[in-house]
């Protein structure tokens, strides 16, 4: 079976995943059945999913009548009935091994023979569900993360038995529900994202336990040096303090004091009103910035660096898979991978080595994979090499938050891949879309485009988390900005959503800018005490009137796509439906226009701008005087004469 012989989805649970998963599946257009064991549960879910789809649409989030979703869903309490045309079974159940394999086994028996069945556990063994079915190669993990509807990740399971067409038909089913899957290519305890996360609250807890640093100094720390969105115990206490403390006991490993303490006392989180901070009599979190200057963070990340090493090494997951399920699936700023490689992975080694030697416990032990790394001098980005390829033996970058396609006209297309940021700028993204125009040759290139991952943002601005840790001395944020200004190609700007503070600098260094109509356009750096620091205060300036620029960066308010266009701030303001025809119409004549004449055009009309006319109209007739000696304008010129469109090659 492949995705596209996939036309009915039965998802077995009405509950908060259950119910997540079928409007998921319903929103991209399946029609999916959700079952439950009681018809009370079944009415819920569903009137859950109604809720929601229709507060996405009053939010402007999906454009779909909610009847229409509505009616692409069934509900049915028989299990038999509920299955029998599935293509695909989503399994939603709780999280209790008897209860999977006995539904498994009716699976088996209840389903045609082609039918894929998945598992959504998120902890118990796929192999071992597996084994209740006659056809272990068609059982697969499909993790997805709680609420479905909004969070983006879904991690792919392999069982020992699961062939790779099941897994990969799972992950391009994934992919045409709007979701972003990752290959867990082994059955192993905690798959990913929960691996790896682990020690994020394991290590702070022993630390807390030891006395080395307070809950609130850890969770400082984390939060305002190193970027988490979270910190550890105020994760902890999110989501019950009692779940790690369940996942630590039946994995055999040690429980932390103070998580047992805690546990003893019925202290488990927000739901007790009581965990690590007080929630019932007090103001929650009690952390501030300023706290913490003095925690070993590297403890905690060298066990999160080392976690994902084992899973590296061990053919469980990619590098990349593992960075995008951190970023994805827990919030993390940057993958721990490429985190990893900016600290030096010999930093980290030897972290772990000093804590072995301290305490002797083998969760620092460090993992054969990173050893070797660092014995073969791969030691991250400043060597060139570590978990990802920086250029160096290969001459070949890997790019963490960027995509592109470089066509063979010389369409160069750049995407900003942050979505779990709103594809906000971080120091990464900003170094990485350099390199890209920096090393790729200039004659193969005829324009480039930006646009953002997902249909939210263009770019929502700079990610601040991104910049923790870094003195403001030690941030460049003006050189993307320039680069893209001055590169000697047309650059476009697709804009399909927020465009803001950082975003919007982007897109104003960009020489066109195409945006649909429910974009959004502003400057609020003026609220976080800030000013644009991009440029964006000379450029809106040289391009609209003084009123406007000021206005745009003195209030922080934003703008329509109606008003940016009124104002000349962006080329066309367009609904969705005619975005792509346009943005093609403009691509047209910068792909296939005179190379030369092009890049000329553009030098002389931005260096002319901030010169008096009689320099600017000089610059221009120099540039004239050159095109006239090109092959391409006797080209243009015997296309004209000829009646043809030219092919102009850039001589």
């Amino acid at each position: 079976m492949n995705v596209d012989d996939i036309e009915r989805v039965t998802v077995l649970g009405a509950g908060s995943m259950g119910h997540g998963i079928t409007e998921v599946v319903a929103l991209a257009g399946y029609h999916v059945t959700m079952r439950d064991i009681e018809q009370d549960l079944v009415d819920e879910g569903y009137g859950n999913i109604e809720w929601s789809v229709e507060k996405l649409t009053e939010k402007g989030l999906v454009d779909q009548d909610p009847a229409e979703v509505m009616s692409r869903i069934d509900t049915e309490v028989d299990l038999e009935t509920a299955v029998e045309n599935a293509d695909l079974v989503v399994e939603a159940a709780p999280e209790k091994m008897a209860l999977k394999k006995d539904i498994f086994s009716d699976l088996d028996a209840f389903t045609h023979e082609d039918a894929i069945l998945a598992s959504n556990t998120s902890s118990l063994s796929i192999t071992e569900i597996a084994t209740a079915t006659d056809r272990p190669e068609q059982v697969v993990g499909m993790h997805f993360f709680n609420p479905p509807v909004k969070m983006d990740l879904v991690e792919v399971i392999y069982g020992e038995e699961t062939s790779d067409e099941t897994a990969e038909t799972t992950y391009e089913f994934v992919e045409s529900i709007g979701k972003t899957p990752i290959y867990v290519r082994k059955d192993v305890n905690g798959f990913v994202v929960n691996s790896v996360l682990g020690p994020f609250g394991d290590e702070a807890a022993w630390m807390a336990s030891e006395g080395v640093a307070t809950v609130e100094e850890i969770d400082a720390a984390m939060v305002h040096r190193r970027g988490y969105p979270m910190g550890p115990f105020e994760l902890s206490d999110l989501t019950g303090i009692d779940i790690g403390y369940h996942v630590r006991k039946e994995a055999g490993k040690p429980i932390p004091p103070i998580v047992q303490e805690k546990v003893d006392n019925d202290e488990l989180g927000q739901k007790t009103g009581t965990g690590y901070y007080e929630y019932e009599d007090g103001d929650g979190t009690t952390y501030e910035a300023g706290q913490g200057e003095d925690v070993d963070t590297l403890r905690i990340e060298a066990r999160i660096v080392n976690e994902a090493a084992k899973l590296i090494g061990n053919d469980v997951a990619t590098a990349e898979a593992i960075d995008t399920g951190m970023r994805l699936g827990a919030g993390f700023p940057e993958g721990p991978c490429r985190r990893a490689d900016k600290l030096g992975l010999d930093t980290v080694l030897d972290k772990l080595n000093e804590l072995y030697d301290e305490y002797g416990d083998e969760r620092y032990e460090p993992s054969d994979y990173l050893v070797s790394l660092v014995e073969d001098g791969k030691t991250g980005e400043d060597a060139g090499e570590g978990f990802y390829d920086y250029g160096g033996d290969s001459g070949e970058r890997h790019y963490s938050t960027i995509n592109y396609e470089l066509s063979e006209d010389g369409l160069l297309e750049i995407e900003l891949d942050r979505p779990e940021r709103l594809n906000a700028l971080n120091q990464d993204l900003m170094d990485e879309v350099v390199h890209l125009l920096d090393t790729t040759p200039k004659d193969d290139v005829r324009c480039v485009t930006f646009e953002g991952t997902g249909d939210r943002a263009f770019s929502a601005g700079a990610d601040i988390t991104g910049f923790a840790g870094i003195q403001p001395h030690e941030v460049e944020v003006t050189e993307l900005f320039d680069t893209v200004a001055k590169y000697p190609r047309p650059t476009l700007a697709k804009i399909d959503g927020f465009c803001l503070g950082g975003g919007h600098e982007l897109a104003l260094a960009c020489d066109l800018r195409i945006a649909t109509e429910d974009s959004e356009f502003g400057f609020p750096e003026i609220d976080l005490g800030l000013i644009p620091g991009g440029g964006g205060t000379q450029r809106a300036m040289r391009m609209l009137t003084d009123a406007r620029a000021k206005e745009l960066v003195f209030r922080g308010n934003r703008i329509d796509a109606e008003t940016a266009e009124d104002w000349g701030l962006i080329n066309r303001a367009v609904p969705d439906d005619e975005f792509d025809e346009t943005v093609e119409e403009f691509l047209d004549d910068l792909v296939y226009g005179a190379p030369i004449a092009l890049e000329k055009a553009k030098k002389v009309m931005n260096e002319g701008r901030d010169q008096d006319l009689s320099a600017g109209l000089e610059l221009e007739s120099q540039a004239f005087g050159i095109l006239l000696s090109t092959d391409d304008m006797m080209e243009g010129a015997s296309a004209f004469m000829e009646k043809r469109d030219p092919e102009f090659e850039g001589k």
